[in-house]
């Protein structure tokens, strides 16, 4: 009798094992060997509006959601004030029905870090820092914890596919942007005031150098698709406002690292705007770089910037992104689409995986 009870006790206990195994597995984003194929993704959520943009995208089923910054409000040093502003988001109907359903990950841009287009110079950029890991439930022992910045990578790897995932922190290390001199007024494409204008030398920084020895390292794993998330626009052209175009020397190297390493299959996500657009920069002797930007998750604009690179759009209205990888087709494919408010597919552009390869 003694012998059966120690072996229905064994059993149960290897149960609970089994059990805690597959829901630590499940409660971590980073933990969860499968082949991501539909990732949605978007920016500038207000934390006192409803969002019912995030109903919308649970609709869609995809198997990720990306926060691309400005994911709430905050705007101040007070670090209770940034608790309560996330405090507010995570009470919304509309985030917990996201939370539930579709697993999340997410960066920054200027109003999360906390004041608008701050960089390194932000007295409260470490305190932020944590917030933002907490609200976000990054694990305790991740790297993003231990370094400057939340800059950080995922590698998904099934039946012999890999997607990596990059989500750039363009906040703590960047330096301060520069002032706009009226360089450009006699330029009658800026029909508006222009608040910001490119460097001319490349005696600052929007990474910093650990950020850009890192990520060196990370585009030179194997991976057959590269998203980077972003907070500013990658790929459009300078406009006035904050976006790499403002570091065209930074813009460069990232181009240059690409080639370098030889990284496939790279397309970047991005936000910041308050409108949605794909833009397609072509450099010399690499692939097509595809910029999609979703930037309307509650906010919206009156107007869409000048930016020869865009392809499609501006979607004005509320709205998201969705990327569709067709990892089975005889020739993989890569959808970009953009969805309103009203479940309005509002831009659909479809490339090929082997469109973003070195020839």
């Amino acid at each position: 009798m003694s012998n059966l009870f120690l072996s229905v006790s064994n059993m149960r206990l290897h149960l609970l094992i089994i059990v805690l195994f597959v829901w630590a597995g499940k409660s971590s984003y980073a933990q969860t060997p499968k082949l991501i194929s539909k990732i949605a993704f978007g920016s500038c959520a207000y934390q006192e509006h409803p969002l019912p943009i995030l109903d919308t995208v649970v609709k869609h089923k995809p198997d990720l959601f990306i926060f691309l910054g400005d994911n709430i409000y905050g705007d101040t040093e007070d670090m209770t004030v940034l608790k309560a502003k996330y405090a507010t988001l995570a009470q919304k109907p509309s985030f917990k029905n996201l939370k539930k359903n579709v697993s999340i990950i997410a960066t920054w841009d200027d109003h999360d870090f906390g004041k608008n287009d701050a960089g390194r110079h932000y007295k409260k950029k470490e305190q932020s820092k944590q917030i933002f890991l907490d609200f976000f439930e990054e694990p305790k022992n991740s790297e993003r914890r231990k370094r400057k910045g939340i800059y950080t990578s995922y590698m998904h790897e099934a039946n012999g596919k890999k997607l990596q995932i990059i989500l750039l922190d363009n906040r703590t290390f960047r330096d301060n942007l520069k002032a706009n001199s009226g360089e450009y007024t006699h330029d009658a494409r800026y029909f508006y005031e222009l608040d910001y204008a490119p460097y001319l030398t490349a005696d600052s920084t929007l990474l910093g150098e650990a950020q850009w020895t890192w990520l060196a390292e990370e585009l030179q794993k194997p991976a057959d698709i590269r998203l980077i998330g972003t907070g500013s626009q990658f790929g459009i052209e300078y406009n006035g406002y904050e976006a790499w175009a403002n570091f065209p020397h930074e813009q460069k190297r990232m181009l240059d690292l690409i080639k370098k390493t030889k990284a496939k299959g790279v397309v970047f996500l991005s936000g910041d705007v308050h409108y949605g657009e794909i833009s397609k920069l072509n450099a010399p002797d690499m692939y097509p770089i595809y910029d999609i930007t979703s930037s309307g998750l509650s906010s919206t604009w009156h107007f869409a910037t000048p930016n020869k690179n865009r392809i499609e759009g501006a979607i004005m209205e509320n709205h998201f992104g969705l990327l569709t990888i067709d990892w089975y087709a005889k020739s993989p494919t890569i959808k970009m689409e953009i969805w309103d408010i009203q479940n309005n597919q509002r831009v659909e552009h479809t490339i090929k995986l082997s469109d973003l390869d070195f020839k």
